[in-house]
């Protein structure tokens, strides 16, 4: 019966660890696209974008957003994602749009 154990053991560790490195977010991308639109009417798309850290939009900013990755984004009206108060949640596969006369969305970063 110990014979049986001993693997079973060592196989369930071997998950554990696979499914704790799979979680951690470290080197993982946000599989699809962020396609954001600038003063202009210029479009931009990100492919794969990492889930960890901040990304900065073009210096002018964006106007209009759409998530079509397959993770929830946070938007933000600095270039650092900071400040409260200046952000918005925006789901995956879903769009945001600034309002008229409001500052453009200028970084975003993944719920993780």
């Amino acid at each position: 019966m110990t014979g049986l154990r001993r693997p079973g053991i060592a196989a369930g560790a071997a998950l554990l660890a696979l499914a704790a490195a799979g979680c951690s977010g470290l080197g993982r991308t946000a599989v699809g696209t962020v396609n954001y639109e600038t003063e202009g009417a210029r479009v931009i798309t990100v492919s794969n974008p990492l889930v960890t850290g901040c990304h900065r939009m073009a210096p002018t900013g964006a106007h209009r957003v759409e998530n079509a990755t397959l993770i929830d984004m946070l938007l933000y009206t600095t270039p650092n994602c900071t400040g409260p108060g200046s952000n918005a949640y925006t789901g995956t596969t879903l769009f945001n749009n600034i309002a008229p006369g409001t500052a453009p969305w200028r970084s975003y970063s993944f719920v993780h």
